[in-house]
């Protein structure tokens, strides 16, 4: 069962109302497994009809500690990127349909391992990474304000609808 996951309003790669952002919605596919269904637009380029690295890099940071925030509430954390490697296996097109996929690796008490893939229109893997995600700080995550980020799932036509 496909389950959408929550937006913020002004994350770079989620943020539904951040005009410079890229505004990926995340669905959750199973238990510890994310999609992401994407067009990466130009302006998002390095070289011409190619995606930036940094990009690329920021959209497997976000697809591999999705992973973890499933709905679930005996597995569902909220982690921050300690560590990410990144594997470039081949140019990853812009204006082209992308599949991003991240799947949980080991759990242990204040730390977790995903992997974040992004397949090209073909079914190629394009890119990949390996992070270790550690929790954010119980403390934090009681001060947060998660109303106020705007952290909920949003209608498919939220541009319109978001506060």
């Amino acid at each position: 069962m496909t389950i959408k996951q929550p937006n913020s309003l002004h994350c770079f790669v989620c943020g539904v109302q951040n005009p410079y952002g890229l505004k990926l919605k995340f669905f959750e596919e199973g238990p510890g497994e994310v999609i992401a269904n994407y067009t990466v637009p130009k302006q998002f380029q390095g070289y011409p009809g190619v995606v930036h690295g940094g990009i690329i890099a920021a959209m497997l940071d976000e697809v591999a500690g999705r992973t973890l925030m499933g709905s679930d509430p005996q597995r569902s954390r909220f982690m921050f990127t300690a560590r990410l490697d990144v594997q470039y296996r081949k140019p990853v097109p812009t204006e082209k349909p992308l599949r991003l996929v991240g799947r949980v690796g080991k759990l242990k008490n204040r730390s977790a391992t995903a992997v974040a893939s992004i397949y090209g229109p073909d079914g190629d893997l394009l890119a990949e990474a390996d992070a270790i995600l550690v929790d954010i700080p119980q403390e934090t995550l009681e001060t947060a304000n998660l109303e106020a980020l705007g952290w909920k799932v949003y209608p498919d036509n939220v541009e319109q609808e978001a506060p």
